[in-house]
C-alpha cells in the first residue's frame, strides 16, 4: 500500500500563485505516470497534469502555461507550481501515482482561488 500526503492548498486571490506538493511513501519513480487531478465543486474532475516515468508531460489546456508538473526523487515527491490561478481552478486537487502495483490517491488538499 502507497501512501501519499498532498500539501500546499489554500485561498488566493487572483493570479496569485501556489504549489501543490505529494510526498510518497515509497519510490515514486517506480510508476508509470503520476499527476494530478482536480474535483470541481460540481463534483466533476479533470486530469489536470500528468508525469510520465520517462519525463513526459501533458496537461489540461486551460492550465497549459500557467501550471508546471515536477517531481524531485530524491524527496519522492511531486509537485504542481501553479501561476496566474483562477476562479475556475476552484476545488480539491489529488495526487495519483499508477503503475504496475496498482493506483493510489492522497486524500486531497483545497485550492480556493476568489477575484
Amino acid at each position: 500500500q502507497v501512501q501519499l500526503v498532498e500539501s500546499g492548498g489554500g485561498s488566493v486571490q487572483l493570479g496569485q500563485s501556489l504549489r501543490l506538493s505529494c510526498t510518497g511513501s515509497t519510490r515514486l519513480d517506480d510508476f508509470y505516470t503520476m499527476g494530478w487531478y482536480l474535483f470541481y465543486p460540481d463534483g466533476q474532475r479533470d486530469l489536470v497534469a500528468q508525469l510520465s516515468k520517462t519525463g513526459n508531460t501533458d496537461y489540461l489546456d486551460s492550465v497549459k502555461g500557467r501550471f508546471t508538473v515536477s517531481r524531485d526523487s530524491a524527496k519522492n515527491t511531486v509537485y504542481l507550481q501553479m501561476n496566474n490561478l483562477k476562479p475556475e481552478d476552484t476545488g480539491v486537487y489529488f495526487c495519483y501515482v499508477r503503475g504496475g502495483a496498482g493506483e493510489f490517491w492522497g486524500r486531497g488538499t483545497q485550492v480556493i482561488v476568489s477575484s
